[in-house]
């Protein structure tokens, strides 16, 4: 099972996505419904309200009267939280019950409307945003009946743009013609949405083809920013924090499209405790890979655990260490020491493409790391150098 988190801001077109995507076969978990549900007549939830709001947020029926409850709620924080306090959880465990019920197959899509402003973008495997600028969305929403006073204010009241953008594994612009939009979901449940969910559930690494070096994305930062609390939300408590490191996280070096990040654990063993939470979240557990390259030469192996990434659409390595140990130090001695180095920079991209130009189109990426471990054997004494030069300590960014 695939679960999607799905938003976008009002007027953005987030439920025509839903309903492409539930044409395709997803199994839709609509928030703003069950949102209704649980405090529909006769419910233990409208009661709660009614016992905090008086029965004024009544309609003649006995009904909650929506436009009175957002009367009450809409400028006034404190009210809002007690609203929450009492729809939220009844909501999330509705969602819980129903995507229990779903397939073993299933790609859940669960639209959220506040996914964003509640944080809860690392919770799900793939965070889908649906884009429309401002302008055409308070057209929309005028269009619907709502002044445009009204609309503005909405708006403005919900997560920028920008703070979306960031949370957004994909992002579908809606700004245009709804048969532009149809085709792009379309693409992307059948390029990415039903193949994430097999390997999800066959616990099968998405291979990144032969290595090959592209130029610096300047995507690549917001990226690792996003699969960094993904990783940390899946480790909880065990985890000892997330680090993006490898080549694309030194700015400007041309590296293969593939982020590496590494998460601290206090012992191997946090690390076979977290493996299913892990893989639940879109990170599957390679078995065969418990060692790590560079090492000092004549060293000891330096323990490690391996997960890769079951999403078609972005190749990820991550290493599971104890922090403290050779590897964690050295994984994070040598990201800083390339990005404060210049000569280093070089002489490694240099390293890099003789690797490239030898073993390019062999998707062994062995061969590619065996090519550069001597240059990283004889560098090691000048990274140590510069960390005792410079008062380097290991750093997360």
């Amino acid at each position: 099972m695939l679960r999607v988190g799905l938003t976008g801001g009002i007027g953005s077109g987030k439920s025509t996505v839903a309903r492409r995507l539930v044409a395709r076969g997803a199994v839709l978990v609509d928030s703003d419904v069950l949102a209704r549900e649980v405090v529909a007549p006769g419910t233990d939830g409208l009661a709660e309200v009614v016992a905090v709001f008086g029965e004024g947020v009544l309609d003649a029926s006995g009904a909650l009267d929506r436009p009175a409850m957002a009367a009450v709620v809409f400028g006034d924080p404190a009210a809002r939280e007690r609203l929450n306090a009492i729809v939220h959880p009844r909501v999330r465990d509705r969602s819980a019950e129903l995507i229990a019920a779903a397939p073993a197959d299933a790609v859940v899509v669960q639209d959220i409307p506040l996914l964003v402003e509640n944080g809860m973008a690392p919770l799900f495997p793939l965070v889908v945003v649906v884009h429309a600028d401002a302008e055409e969305r308070v057209r929309r929403l005028v269009r619907r009946g709502l002044p445009e006073a009204d609309a503005r204010a909405r708006i403005a009241a919900q997560s920028s743009d920008e703070a979306r953008r960031a949370a957004a594994d994909v992002r579908l612009d809606n700004s245009g013609d709804e048969r532009d939009l149809a085709i792009a979901v379309d693409a992307l449940w059948e390029r990415r949405l039903v193949r994430f969910e097999a390997n999800l559930r066959e616990r099968r690494i998405v291979s990144a083809g032969a290595p090959r070096l592209v130029e610096p994305d300047p995507e690549w930062p917001a990226t690792a920013e996003r699969l960094r609390a993904r990783v940390a939300a899946a480790a909880g408590e065990r985890g000892r924090g997330v680090a993006h490191i490898g080549s694309t996280s030194i700015p400007g070096l041309p590296a293969k499209d593939v982020i590496d990040l590494q998460l601290g654990v206090a012992s191997l063993a946090d690390a076979d405790a977290v493996r299913d939470a892990l893989q639940d979240a879109g990170f599957p557990w390679h078995p065969h890979i418990g060692h790590d390259n560079p090492k000092p030469p004549g060293s000891p192996v330096w323990p490690k655990r391996f997960h890769g990434s079951a999403d078609p659409g972005r190749s990820v390595n991550l290493h599971i260490r104890e922090v403290g140990s050779p590897g964690w130090r050295y994984a994070l001695l040598f990201r800083d020491w390339l990005r404060a180095d210049a000569t280093a920079r070089a002489e490694y991209l240099a390293v890099k493409r003789e690797a490239e130009a030898r073993y390019g189109g062999d998707p062994d990426a062995d061969r590619h790391v065996e090519a550069k471990e001597p240059w990283f054997d004889a560098v090691l004494q000048r990274a140590d150098a510069w960390a005792a030069t410079s008062a380097w300590v290991p750093s997360l960014d």
